[in-house]
């Protein structure tokens, strides 16, 4: 673990993986609602949590290595199922960087089971991770000027669902009605740190 100050009031923790980073923010949250820590915002990340409105930053970087961090346990709720079409303009492309006919995407994505590593880019967006690591694929070269709210795509070990209409780089395989963000849902956001996901195929693509 190692944790850098960031500005006069907030604190970056780094460790070595996403489940330390998601048992770490965990506990984080645990500490601030018992009144152990003061801090505005704890956002999670691939490998790390950034801690930002902290009241005495140095006092907390002092003693945070020192924390017993419990590891997060597999949750029991059942995955979110998120009906996708796959029909997305690079479907064929991921298939060529697989190895695999582009039908052979859809069976391999849709076998998986994800978890929220984390959340951010835009309101709603998680970075799904679950499948295996020969499946990566780079994001594109040129980035998307727009990609439609409710594409599915993939990134290096990410798979992602643009919650609105946004430039982006990722590789498009497919595309949701689902809503991952409204704010007159409580809460707003479909997707948390932690939450299984399931991809389920409708449609003829």
């Amino acid at each position: 673990m190692r944790v850098l100050p960031v500005g006069d009031a907030a604190l970056l923790v780094e460790v070595s993986s996403g489940e330390e980073a998601q048992a770490l923010h965990a506990e984080l949250l645990r500490r601030r609602a018992a009144g152990e820590l003061s801090a505005d915002e704890i956002v999670p990340a691939a490998r790390s949590v950034l801690l930002d409105g902290v009241s005495d930053p140095s006092r907390v970087a002092s003693r945070l290595p020192g924390w017993e961090v419990p590891r997060v346990l597999p949750r029991a709720r059942e995955p979110i199922e998120i009906p996708v079409r796959y029909d997305g303009p690079d479907l064929p492309e991921v298939a060529a960087l697989w190895g695999v006919p582009p039908d052979e995407v859809r069976r391999i994505h849709a076998a998986a089971e994800f978890r929220v590593a984390f959340c951010g880019f835009a309101p709603g967006f998680g970075y799904l991770t679950g499948l295996p690591d020969r499946y990566r694929v780079p994001r594109r070269a040129t980035p998307r000027t727009a990609v439609p709210a409710g594409s599915v795509a993939l990134a290096g070990r990410y798979t992602g669902v643009y919650p609105r209409s946004s430039p982006g780089g990722w590789q498009l395989i497919g595309s949701t009605d689902t809503v991952l963000w409204d704010h007159a849902r409580v809460p707003a956001a479909l997707l948390a740190p932690g939450a299984r996901v399931r991809f389920v195929p409708v449609g003829s693509g």
